[in-house]
């Protein structure tokens, strides 16, 4: 295919394959937990660490990828001081961490192209650093979903119980947090600042609706973000518009096409569950009627 010829683009189907594989995942735990938000949050903070690398003449992809993951750590602590408000700390940060990529952005007036591609998301944005720390957060963050997948799960669904079970929660959702904030900073090359959330969470949307278990939950999400990543990558250099947009609408679609099918397949069942009901009580008359 003429799309692998050039070099950009064999590093952005790597770098939507890996974060293709992460992001999905994480999102049906961030689902699971009600913590769908945090995704929107730490882009928006990660944007603040962009700003202030190009303000200091640092490394914009490293100061983005630290400050997420402070952010991170900032939410998670919040979110043990507002336990009755869960919302407040998500708030708190996001508007914080937007405000401050303003202001600094302000500082520096020649930032405007290179906003623009971390904002919607940008093919050629992908640097070879920026793939390389894809690859260690998939390996990082797959190493750290097998390993504590026991007590992630029973975290997941009740801190309390797990607490009781010998979980060490606290530790358990830091680490947690920061896997996100992790994820959600190396994404960014590949979808943008405004869309990073829909990679997480669409995918896991449509996983929970439809899968029967929570394994069947993970790689359902893993397949469509998968597919929704390189469907969106090959529309996007075909018809040159901005990759992360393409990708957030082609998973939309599959969430909307998954939710249609899944609610003609219920009436389909519905119908037929009443016409044998029929069907047995017709029987049930026309056997009564001859005796």
């Amino acid at each position: 295919m003429a799309v692998f010829e050039y070099e950009f683009m064999q590093r952005a189907f790597w770098a939507g394959g890996l974060i293709g594989i992460i992001a999905p995942i994480l999102g049906v735990y961030l689902m699971l937990r009600r913590q769908v938000l945090m995704a929107d949050t730490l882009s928006h903070v990660s944007l603040a660490g962009v700003a202030l690398g190009s303000v200091m003449n640092l490394n914009p992809v490293l100061s983005g990828f630290a400050v997420a993951i402070i952010g991170a750590l900032l939410v998670e602590q919040l979110r043990r001081s507002y336990r009755t408000y869960s919302e407040v700390p998500v708030a708190i940060i996001m508007t914080s961490g937007l405000a401050l990529a303003v202001v600094l952005m302000s500082l520096k007036m020649n930032l405007s192209k290179t906003f623009s591609s971390y904002l919607f998301g940008s093919i050629v944005a992908v640097s070879n650093i920026q793939l390389w720390m894809m690859a260690a957060v998939c390996l990082i963050g797959l190493t750290f979903f097998f390993v504590l997948r026991r007590p992630l799960y029973n975290l997941t669904f009740d801190e309390e119980t797990a607490s009781i079970g010998g979980v060490q929660v606290k530790g358990l959702s830091f680490a947690f947090a920061v896997l996100t904030g992790m994820t959600v900073a190396a994404a960014m090359p590949i979808v943008g600042v405004l869309l990073v959330s829909a990679l997480i969470v669409l995918p896991a949307a449509l996983a929970l609706r439809v899968a029967r278990s929570f394994a069947a939950a993970i790689v359902i999400a893993v397949i469509t973000g998968l597919t929704g990543i390189f469907s969106g990558l090959t529309a996007s250099y075909e018809w040159n518009t901005p990759p992360g947009g393409t990708i957030a609408l082609i998973l939309l679609f599959f969430l909307l096409t998954g939710i249609s099918a899944q609610k003609l397949v219920s009436l389909y069942n519905r119908k037929r569950h009443r016409d044998i009901k029929q069907r047995t009580a017709t029987l049930y008359i026309h056997s009564k009627g001859n005796t």
